[in-house]
């Protein structure tokens, strides 16, 4: 033990300005009420101490403490009734202390020594705290103290305190708590004791205001502390760890992994006191119940390098970790570079990265392998196996955090295909989640289930096609063009043959193969046509050309090269065309997603494409979609300028693709303007939004027949390239867009070509007008 006076805050903090004095008094009341109260051997103890107290005359004395080591052996007493009877003096950072002081004047070595290693640290506060922060803390204890000891009255009294350090020497965080035991105080009042509304204080109390507020009903000057503190610092690095690592679990985000895995592998760094010793996590995600590269690197990579995607093929990845899930393992080596360590396969690609002690560690949660835990050093440092254990604390959060790592893998997918592929999108999820918990309550509940409807009423719809310009004649080009290069190779190969053949046979394919083409030349091939053509190819000049190459040796080769020409370009055309269609439509596409959070961002809105042999869109907004946010006419005009804005937008874009087109292809821009609010439901059916009633009705009707109408008297489609068009009825109905039309023509994306058009009328709709305007390339 050691008798040396100390400040514990190194003379950082501020004195309390009490009346406190050193003073035996309330350790030898609770001795004298432990020894009445004690039937086990430990009264003798009790019995003993009080009378080596009553000896020393000590009891109602105030001891100045620069006197205080004139009584080492009460001191050394009070040690010996407040430890564990088993503990030897340098497991215990113990010591005693002045009342309401962060001073201490006696205690064990370790505790002196801990503190003069201090001097080599680095102080880290684990939260920052400003002065004030301080201060408020040890009026809490102050106050708690008074409340307690005076008025009875018993609130949470927090005596620990955390402090963290950074050691010099591994470069990572230790950290300690200190406990301070409050209970040989004696607190008195001078005077008159204040009333306090206690009512009042408990809340203000809960509410963490209370304490500044009792300075001003009880000033310190009012009380005097006499008694003794003891204080204990213990190593909780490995707790602080642990809690760390659960704390980076609770908040993560999807997106920060990087920076979490960083922060729990120095924690784990933390743990094992190590900073040469280095951390993956390999979690195993799983698509379809089958393994899958995951995409983060928890930790160095190490993992990642020798399962990773960049030296393992798909297959050999999954045969990999399905094996070991069938058989995890354990393993450990201090040094694989070892001679006797060469017969592990498996370890050749980790000695290639510079790997020295490894440790492979399977992750379990709920009994089910989620992954991997490495622990390694490189080249010049090495780590035995006695480090291990030290792991075991963290054990446990580290398979929470595999889980949480693939639980958010999963839902990352569920995200992605309620996106891209259904239409459950985020602006409509609420209701979706309405619905499945009345679903859900009912079934738990034994109540009849029923499907909730799920309604959009008076919402404003837009809708919007991209269409490719003539796309039914060109694939009729295409086909046909295809046809007549495959009968030109034919005849060819036929008249070349027929030197070698001059059967009456041969002479009936070249005079089909003529019939054939003259049906091309005239345009009359329809689908029959076209079948029976393959099937002419198929079943009668192939089945023949082959007999005929068994026949006569020399006309191998001829056939040979024709089978090849014929392969090659047998669709070439039609493989053109969809080429240039594949590139609009991605092109268009992926222009939506772009513009995905702009459409979302003022009012959310219901936004779903689908393909024809181009792209159409219904775009639906209203009170209804959002019932928590106030809906305007503003967020419908800001809508349809979008909608006008980004036909131009993809105008040019697919007009700035037709160099790159192997066929080229001009798109049209099409809008259907409807001022009026429609009805819309989901139909659980077909997994998708569709109009309700009569009136919604007759709109998607419209929408269908619009699409192909000609401008009235002629024979001139309302469509054309470089153009878009606007469907109406009434003026009134594009009100909002002729501002928007004129802003776009002053702004250089739209000619000034506006044209007002009247339509033909189609079955069923009459009336209707349009404008069409040009897009500036």
């Amino acid at each position: 033990m050691k008798k040396i006076i100390l400040d514990l805050s190194g003379g950082v903090a501020e004195r309390l300005h009490v009346n406190s004095a050193i003073c035996f008094k309330p350790f030898i009341d609770y001795l004298r009420k432990r020894a009445e109260e004690e039937q086990t051997v430990k009264a003798m103890l009790f019995k003993s101490t009080l009378s080596l107290f009553d000896s020393q005359n000590v009891y109602d004395q105030d001891i100045p403490l620069e006197e205080i080591h004139q009584y080492e052996v009460l001191l050394e007493q009070v040690y010996l009734c407040l430890s564990a009877p088993l503990a030897a003096e340098n497991e215990l950072a113990w010591a005693l202390g002045y009342p309401m002081q962060p001073v201490v004047f006696y205690g064990t070595s370790t505790l002196y020594d801990l503190m003069e290693r201090r001097k080599d640290y680095n102080d880290l506060s684990i939260t920052p705290k400003r002065t004030e922060d301080h201060h408020r803390e040890r009026l809490q204890i102050v106050y708690s103290l008074i409340l307690k000891k005076v008025y009875n009255f018993q609130v949470p009294l927090k005596t620990g305190q955390y402090h963290g350090v950074k050691n010099m020497d591994t470069g990572l965080h230790e950290y300690y708590g200190v406990q301070m035991n409050v209970d040989f105080i004696e607190v008195t009042v001078k005077g008159e004791k204040p009333d306090i509304d206690f009512k009042k204080l408990y809340t203000k109390l809960t509410d963490g205001a209370g304490y500044e507020i009792l300075e001003g009903m009880l000033p310190l000057d009012l009380f005097t502390f006499r008694g003794i503190t003891a204080v204990m610092i213990s190593d909780i690095t490995a707790r602080m760890a642990v809690q760390h690592i659960r704390k980076v679990q609770l908040d993560s985000h999807p997106g920060d992994e990087d920076e979490r895995y960083k922060s729990v592998m120095l924690s784990l760094k933390t743990l094992v006191k190590n900073n040469n010793i280095e951390f993956d996590l390999f979690p195993f995600v799983r698509v379809n119940d089958e393994p899958v590269y995951g995409y983060v690197k928890g930790g160095t990579g190490v993992l990642f390098s020798v399962w990773g995607e960049d030296r393992l093929s798909t297959e050999e990845f999954q045969r990999q970790v399905k094996g070991y899930t069938a058989s995890p393992r354990f393993f450990f080596s201090e040094d694989i570079t070892a001679p006797e360590e060469q017969g592990h396969v498996f370890l050749e690609y980790f000695r290639k990265l510079g790997v020295r002690s490894l440790a492979l560690m399977p992750v379990f949660y709920n009994h089910k392998l989620v992954g991997v835990l490495c622990m390694h050093t490189w080249k010049d440092h090495t780590f035995s196996e006695s480090i291990l254990p030290l792991l075991e604390p963290a054990i446990s959060a580290v398979e929470q955090l595999s889980q949480i790592y693939i639980d958010e893998f999963n839902l990352e997918i569920e995200t992605i295909i309620k996106e891209q592929f259904t239409s459950i999108q985020e602006a409509v999820q609420w209701k979706f989640n309405e619905a499945a918990w009345n679903y859900l309550y009912s079934k738990k509940k034994g109540l009849p289930v029923k499907t909730v409807p799920i309604r959009f009423n008076e919402v404003y719809p837009l809708y919007g096609a991209v269409d490719i310009r003539n796309s039914t004649i060109e694939r009729n080009k295409a086909i046909i063009a295809d046809l007549e290069g495959q009968l030109n190779t034919l005849l060819e190969t036929l008249s070349v043959l027929q030197e070698y053949d001059h059967s009456a046979l041969m002479e009936e394919l070249i005079f089909k193969c003529g019939k054939w083409k003259e049906m091309l030349q005239q345009d009359q091939l329809n689908a029959a046509d076209e079948n029976n053509l393959t099937i002419f190819v198929k079943e009668d000049v192939i089945p023949y050309l082959t007999h005929l190459s068994k026949q006569d040796k020399n006309t191998a080769a001829i056939i040979d090269e024709y089978l090849l020409l014929s392969d090659r370009n047998l669709q070439s055309n039609r493989q053109a065309l969809e080429t240039a269609m594949q590139m609009i439509n991605n092109a268009v596409a992926e222009y939506y997603e772009s513009q995905h959070d702009t459409l979302q961002q003022p009012f959310p809105c219901y936004f779903e494409k689908f393909r024809t042999d181009g792209i159409e869109y219904d775009i639906y907004i209203g009170q209804s979609i959002a019932p928590d946010k106030p809906f305007n006419q503003f967020h419908l005009k800001n809508l349809r300028l979008w909608q006008l804005s980004s036909m131009a937008a993809i105008a040019k874009i697919t007009h700035g693709l037709l160099p790159e087109m192997p066929t080229p292809l001009h798109t049209t821009q099409l809008i259907f303007v409807h001022n009026n609010v429609i009805n819309i439901a989901f139909r659980t059916d077909e997994r998708k939004f569709d109009v309700e009633g009569a009136y919604s009705i007759r709109y998607q009707m419209i929408k269908k027949r619009i699409d192909k109408v000609r401008v009235r008297d002629t024979e001139e489609r309302l469509t054309q390239p470089d153009k878009i068009v606007l469907i109406y009825f009434d003026k009134a109905d594009i009100h909002d867009y002729l501002p928007f039309i004129h802003y776009l023509q002053e702004k250089g994306t739209l000619h000034n070509d506006l044209e007002e058009l009247v339509l033909e009328d189609l079955q069923g709709l009459t009336g209707l007008k349009a404008l069409r305007v040009g897009v500036v390339y």
